[in-house]
């Protein structure tokens, strides 16, 4: 059965409007060119174009349809050898916190970064993978009763 297109409509940030945002300021250069490209895009629409204020639109100013992102996660996936059909879009996000938990990331920032209210929601989103286990048991053995002699 074809899922049914609902009517897109901007939905207000989950975030507290004084809350700090993290600046990424090794990505600028690339933000100014897309906004160099979006600019050509809206002089080239002219009249069509529709004003929604994103910074992701379509070439006519637009939101993006979700079912676009879609096909571009799954183009992603064949052009990296990977089954399209075992992965959703959204697994990224899972994938996104656990990489961020084994490079040592605070499970508040990791939070703040996925955008969640809770941090309950994060922890089921953060999996701890074979490596990060055995080095948190070899550690805590080693707290317990030293290192191992070799």
């Amino acid at each position: 059965m074809a899922r049914r297109q609902r009517p897109l409509r901007p939905a207000p940030p989950r975030h507290e409007p004084d809350e700090a945002h993290a600046t990424i300021t090794s990505g600028l250069p690339l933000l100014r060119a897309h906004k160099a490209t979006q600019d050509a895009e809206r002089r080239d629409a002219g009249d069509a174009w529709q004003e929604w204020g994103l910074v992701w639109c379509g070439p006519d100013g637009a939101p993006i349809r979700a079912r676009d992102d879609w096909e571009a996660w799954k183009a992603l996936l064949r052009a990296g050898g990977i089954e399209a059909d075992a992965y959703r879009l959204h697994d990224a996000r899972h994938t996104a916190g656990t990489l961020l938990g084994e490079q040592g990331v605070s499970i508040h920032v990791i939070q703040r970064i996925l955008g969640h209210a809770q941090l309950s929601t994060t922890r089921r989103y953060v999996q701890p993978t074979d490596p990060l286990t055995t080095d948190a048991v070899t550690r805590i053995g080693g707290a317990l009763w030293g290192s191992p002699e070799t």
